[in-house]
């Protein structure tokens, strides 16, 4: 009897695909989930796997890739809605045997499955005659043998293409083949983008018939001898030129080398180097015409040896961005578009590996399916995907920051590979919490503290007059200090409690249009019970007819009766205060009603406007320091903005409160 795992999310589709095969010869395991279905596949119970793709496409590549990487060898079959080539092909690549539309159809899964999970029958080995012909090689024509071996020879120099010392050392091998030279060196420029002294030095990098004692502790210098001499001329240089006979460290470096000619060679940009040779074993000099030849091969060379230049680069440079990668806190994936980890560094291996195999290799199926979608989004539309935060499922508690970037060649559209980053963030959140949580107890100290103050200074005079209650209550002074007393800390307590409802207040409670006039004007009455001087005055100014204000009556009340506290307070002695409306229009072209509130004391100090609305500042022995605090949370809970003017405006003592406007108010 044959297993078969039928991985679904939908029962019925299995209890399908067992009614459609004989229960004599297959056994139906469902699972819901790849998840459910790990230990059948670990334990490698089964003979063939269906997986029921009715979700997203590359969460069901997933799901291959982990089922084909567990039994590589099991026959993978896919039931999907509908057949779309677009990413068939990509599961054939995956491992997938067959791509099967629903319905399910039994008599064709029957054949299908008898023909995957057939047994090889024994094959009888066929007779074979077998005839032996013997044919003698002929020998190949002298037109083909001699290109044969040249490419041969010009093969092995392409074997050390990325090594620049080995390639011109089989260069000059092959040089003495071809022209028979007796003793030749190669000297090149360490670093030709260089700058100082030490771009200006030619090293020997390979030589035939010199001594490497020799060489090892001479150079030569673009700044005297011949190197001077090549740079200037940028041609070949005889031993007994005019110009090297007139150079007497030229001949020196000559004769130190027993050569006679020096050739420049370039790559087609800048002077690379100077080879030096001598004389053919024979003796007889080298001509003109074998000249050019070694110059221009010399210019092949010279571009190989740019080239590898150019891959020791790159290749540093690649291991440098390797190894900073390899050594960073975060995790780092690059991943290409066809879903191929390119690279992963150790933390990266450490959040995502599996531990039922070596941790050295990381696989895209290993991500997370959420983050992987993500990556997918961003190698399909370009588009990086702004840092968000990521609590993987199987590690309560931790939290990762996540960053996605998209890597573009050139000009093209579509991104070659996308950098996932990945920020162990658990501790920095815990952290922060407890930082909140000790800011929090920090405030709840200052309130109680604050409270408690308050509280008792309004107790003071009531506890007094409770001491003399019973023996002085027939004194009628007595009555009328115990009743101030009395209406007093009835205010104070009362503005405390109203101070505590409107901060734990997040919303509005009700709105009705009301006269701001009239509203200011309760406003300030009540303001002037906590400030009972004969001498305040206030004065409304307005633009045009009557302003209405949609808002909270009893909360909107009371913001304006803090603000007229404050300004009264501002000049005790003889407080005046000055309030402006007007409706005008704010920066996102709708209607806005501006009141500003003025008084005529010394105004805000630097500290005081940039410390005014925080809980518990104030510069008064009375009082909890909310006034204007609970006054912003008001004006914000009615969607306005509550600001101090700059005193560099010179309007200093003024308050303005900006409140949404019905238009054609």
């Amino acid at each position: 009897m044959k297993t078969i795992l039928v991985i679904s999310p939908h029962p019925e589709s299995a209890e399908v695909i067992r009614a459609g095969l004989d229960p004599d010869l297959y056994r139906i395991i469902h699972r819901a989930n790849q998840e459910e279905s790990d230990p059948i596949l670990t334990q490698l119970l089964v003979q063939a796997v269906i997986l029921d793709l009715d979700t997203d496409v590359i969460q069901g590549m997933w799901a291959v890739d982990r089922i084909h990487r567990r039994l590589p060898r099991v026959p993978l079959m896919i039931y999907a809605d509908g057949r779309q080539s677009d990413w068939e092909e990509e599961a054939f690549s995956r491992g997938v045997s067959h791509v099967l539309s629903k319905p399910v159809r039994p008599r064709a899964l029957n054949a299908l499955l008898e023909r995957l999970l057939a047994a090889p029958a024994p094959q009888t080995p066929a007779r074979i005659e077998t005839q032996f012909i013997t044919q003698t090689p002929s020998a190949a024509p002298a037109s083909i043998a001699q290109p044969h071996s040249v490419l041969r020879n010009f093969s092995s120099i392409l074997t050390h293409s990325l090594d620049a010392e080995a390639l011109i050392r089989q260069f000059l091998i092959q040089l003495r083949e071809i022209v028979s030279i007796n003793r030749a060196a190669v000297f090149l420029r360490p670093d030709i983008g260089g700058n100082g002294d030490a771009s200006r030095q030619l090293h020997a990098a390979g030589a035939i018939g010199i001594s490497p004692a020799l060489l090892e502790h001479f150079h030569l210098s673009l700044d005297s001898g011949l190197g001077q001499q090549i740079l200037r001329l940028g041609r070949i240089l005889r031993s007994n030129s005019i110009e090297a006979s007139a150079d007497a460290e030229s001949q020196r470096e000559f004769e130190l080398l027993g050569s006679q000619v020096a050739v420049p060679f370039f790559d087609r940009d800048s002077l690379l180097g100077i080879a030096l040779f001598d004389s053919r074993i024979t003796g007889e000099q080298l001509t003109n015409a074998e000249l050019e030849l070694i110059f221009h091969l010399l210019e092949q060379v010279g571009l190989a040896i740019r080239n590898i230049r150019l891959h020791d680069q790159l290749a540093a440079n690649s291991d440098m961005m390797t190894g900073v990668l390899r050594e960073l806190n975060s995790a780092c994936v690059v991943v290409d578009r066809d879903l191929q980890i390119l690279h992963a560094n150790k933390m990266a291996r450490k959040y995502f590996g599996q531990t039922s195999r070596a941790k050295d290799k990381l696989d895209f199926a290993d991500l997370p399916q959420s983050l992987g979608a993500k990556v997918h989004q961003v190698l399909r539309t370009g588009a990086a995907i702004a840092p968000f935060k990521f609590e993987p499922e199987g590690s309560p508690g931790t939290l990762y920051s996540i960053t996605i970037v998209p890597f573009h060649q050139g000009d093209a559209a579509s991104p070659a590979s996308a950098l996932l980053v990945v920020d162990d963030q658990t501790q920095s959140e815990q952290l922060r919490r407890l930082e909140m949580e000790a800011s929090n107890l920090r405030m709840v100290k200052t309130m109680a503290d604050r409270l408690a103050h308050e509280v008792g200074n309004t107790m003071v005079p009531i506890s007094t007059h409770q001491q003399l209650l019973a023996e002085k209550y027939r004194d009628a002074e007595f009555r009328a200090s115990l009743d101030t007393a009395l209406s007093e800390g009835v205010k104070r307590v009362n503005r405390l409690i109203n101070q505590m409802r409107f901060l734990a207040r997040d919303s509005v409670a009700s709105t009705e249009s009301i006269p701001l006039a009239a509203l200011v004007e309760e406003s300030y009455q009540e303001a002037r019970k906590y400030h009972p001087g004969k001498t305040a005055t206030i004065k409304y100014e307005h633009t045009g007819k009557p302003i209405m204000v949609n808002a909270d009556r009893s909360s909107l009340k009371h913001a304006l009766m803090e603000v007229f506290i404050n300004a009264l307070q501002a000049n005790a002695n003889d407080p005046k205060i000055t309030v402006r409306a007007d409706v005008g229009m704010n920066g996102s072209n709708t209607p806005s009603l501006h009141i500003e509130v003025q008084d005529n004391g010394a105004g805000f100090t630097p500290e005081s406007t940039q410390r005014a609305f925080e809980p518990f500042y104030t510069q008064r022995n009375v009082g909890l320091g909310l006034g204007l605090t609970v006054t912003r949370k008001i004006i914000e809970t009615h969607h306005g903005k509550l600001e101090i003017v700059n005193p560099s405006e010179g309007k200093a003592g003024v308050v303005r409160i900006s409140l949404p406007a019905e238009k054609g108010k």
